[in-house]
């Protein structure tokens, strides 16, 4: 406890220092319409921003940036780096930053045609054909989940994400326009959408520790933050990202969407190496229980699993994938099992679709920290992207 202490004492007195322009720092009560000229865009994960310059009063140009969501959920609703186009006017309604006047947190924007997209808003729909015509299985017998594939996308009941909450495409018309989903695990708390699902799980008393300090809008704990992925098991839905499989004759090649992330499970070993280089993918061998694909995977390197649930090197993940033919939906169920930080297993599952549009991983920039103890006026504009 007495050795604990000082690093606790560091991390209170550094925190209103340096913050990540996340969620906290906007304010809900500070509703801000903003009119410009574009000058570029950062379509990327896990924010997007857009630049653009705004005319002041003094007939002076300012610069400013809008924070939008990840491109790879953008990319699924219809969104395209295209649809910016410099020189364009927009109009951009949002939240104001508690600390930048010159920053916003979109809402929804009015392109010069006319065209307008809410924040959790679509601009087209898939229309299924990516389904039609698929085989079933492959000339050797086993189900074909090869392909590309996404969970269902999940939209505001509150489509410019002011308020309400994430519920799934299929089923938002069911509700009121900024209506809570009461008893629904994607939820909103007040302000916006809770992405982060962590399961049940008793962690141990080093998981406890340090799960109470994890800082979700820091790159020194959080991987998506420095554009790495977090675990096999957290980004394969997270975000809503088109994923890849590839079956191949001695392997199955799994390629995760947000960040190009690869595994490859091996489908001729019973075991693993005795000697395996600890990575964030693991080695993974596999075999078909019937038509149920069972891949076990150990020789992780230490990391996050699931926010603010860490890993050691003593992971060991076993997931079953099983598709349903009639919805073309794919379920992967898993068990971890990791005795250095929790107790027991961690289980869950997740169900992905036949992906509306290809796999395309988007570009990804490590967020950027702002010196909050600097006043706004103090600090340089944001610049464009070059």
């Amino acid at each position: 406890m007495n050795r604990a202490l000082p690093l606790a004492l560091a991390t209170l007195v550094t925190a209103p220092l340096w913050a990540h322009h996340g969620g906290g720092t906007w304010d809900r009560n500070k509703n801000v319409e903003l009119s410009g000229t574009i000058t570029g865009v950062d379509f990327i994960n896990p924010h997007s921003w857009v630049y653009f310059d705004v005319v002041a009063t003094d007939g002076m140009k300012q610069a400013y940036r809008c924070e939008m969501r990840a491109a790879t959920v953008l990319r699924r609703s219809g969104w395209t780096p295209e649809m910016f186009e410099v020189g364009e006017k927009i109009t951009i309604t949002g939240r104001g930053d508690r600390y930048d006047e010159r920053s916003c947190y979109l809402t929804t924007i009015v392109f010069a045609d006319g065209s307008r997209a809410d924040r959790y808003g679509q601009l087209v729909k898939a229309d299924g054909a990516a389904a039609a015509n698929r085989p079933l299985r492959l000339p050797s017998g086993e189900p074909n989940i090869s392909g590309d594939w996404a969970s269902e996308q999940l939209v505001m009941t509150d489509p410019t994400g002011r308020g309400g909450a994430l519920v799934p495409l299929s089923s938002v018309e069911q509700y009121r326009p900024g209506e809570g989903a009461i008893g629904d695990p994607t939820r909103a708390g007040q302000g916006g959408a809770r992405q982060y699902a962590t399961r049940e799980v008793e962690l141990t008393e080093l998981g406890k520790r340090e799960a109470a300090e994890f800082q979700t809008y820091t790159v020194e704990d959080n991987p998506r933050m420095r554009c790495e992925t977090t675990s096999i098991l957290f980004d394969w839905t997270f975000d809503g990202a088109v994923n890849r499989i590839t079956q191949n004759t001695d392997t199955i090649v799994i390629e995760h969407g947000q960040y190009g992330f690869k595994r490859t499970v091996d489908m001729k070993s019973t075991a693993h190496p005795d000697v395996i280089e600890p990575s964030r993918a693991g080695h993974s061998i596999g075999r078909w229980e019937g038509d149920v694909l069972v891949v076990d995977t150990i020789g992780f390197a230490p990391g996050v699993l699931s926010p603010p649930v860490l890993n050691s090197s003593e992971l060991h993940v076993v997931e079953r994938f099983s598709i349903d033919t009639e919805k073309m939906a794919l379920t992967r169920e898993y068990v971890a099992q990791d005795p250095v930080y929790f107790i027991g297993d961690y289980k869950g599952s997740d169900t992905i679709q036949v992906a509306d549009v290809p796999y395309s991983p988007d570009a990804c920039k490590e967020l950027t920290f702002v010196d909050y103890s600097t006043p706004a006026s103090q600090r340089a504009a944001p610049a464009a992207p070059r």
